[in-house]
């Protein structure tokens, strides 16, 4: 989740986001990991347009952790990932929000969703910083995820798309140029999927984010993305969903067993 730079500047980019536009697009070549000498994925090459909300989908075990992985920064690749504004092809260093698959925090602890705020925006103790700039803030990350309503919940009590909403509100400070959600929606029940779905399509439109997420939710993601990737290691296939639909690729693993 992104965190960096002192409370005050998070605070300005939040109040003067809805006036900025990324304009931040990512081109992808012939990327590659490894464990060791053994391949985890091989010859990734994808362009990733501001303004665009693309799904990552495939088998478990794929590769496409590691892939949200290498663009966060978090593991070593070959190859390349460029970052450029997109009229003018400059190359840039991107602001980055990330939601993991995983969070590290005790649900049990009794943290509030603002004490959360506090912890992660502020690089002094919590208790030394807790004035009305950390709340507003909060407050304004909640909002833009519809969440503003659960800024004195404890953490523990959330539900699973409360909590991600919580999360991804976070990775949304400062704004970001890409946002990347591994499996975001995991432990969400069904009536908080579409809710999801439609806030991630909603979010990249007004801030005119990259969005790339990883979803096994094939029909969700035809619905909301602007185009679904494929992938197994490497990318099988890609396109708008419309096409990915009729791919016999796409069919044989998510319809073969209907």
């Amino acid at each position: 989740m992104t965190h960096d730079g002192a409370l005050e500047n998070s605070f300005n980019e939040s109040r003067n986001a809805d006036t900025q536009c990324g304009g931040c697009c990512t081109r992808i070549t012939d990327l590659s990991v490894k464990a060791g000498t053994a391949p985890i994925i091989e010859n990734v090459n994808l362009h990733f347009h501001c303004g665009e909300f693309s799904v990552i989908t495939g088998p478990n075990g794929a590769g496409k952790s590691t892939l949200i992985k290498a663009i966060a920064g978090e593991r070593a690749f070959t190859g390349e990932i460029l970052f450029h504004r997109f009229k003018s092809h400059e190359k840039m260093r991107p602001k980055i929000g990330y939601v993991p698959q995983k969070h590290s925090f005790d649900p049990n602890a009794p943290l509030t969703v603002e004490d959360l705020f506090a912890l992660c925006l502020s690089k002094r103790p919590r208790w030394l910083f807790r004035g009305p700039a950390v709340r507003k803030l909060a407050l304004e990350s909640l909002e833009a995820v519809k969440a503003a309503h659960l800024l004195s919940r404890k953490i523990g009590c959330l539900s699973g798309g409360e909590l991600q909403r919580v999360f991804l509100s976070l990775a949304l400070n400062p704004r970001p140029d890409i946002l990347l959600l591994d499996e975001p929606v995991s432990g969400v029940d069904a009536a908080g999927l579409n809710i999801f779905y439609a806030l991630i399509s909603e979010l990249r439109t007004k801030y005119d984010l990259s969005v790339v997420m990883i979803s096994h939710d094939f029909h969700l993601s035809a619905r909301y993305a602007d185009r679904l990737i494929f992938f197994n290691k490497t990318v099988i296939c890609e396109g708008p969903p419309a096409e990915m639909i009729k791919d016999e690729r796409v069919n044989n693993f998510f319809f073969a067993s209907l």
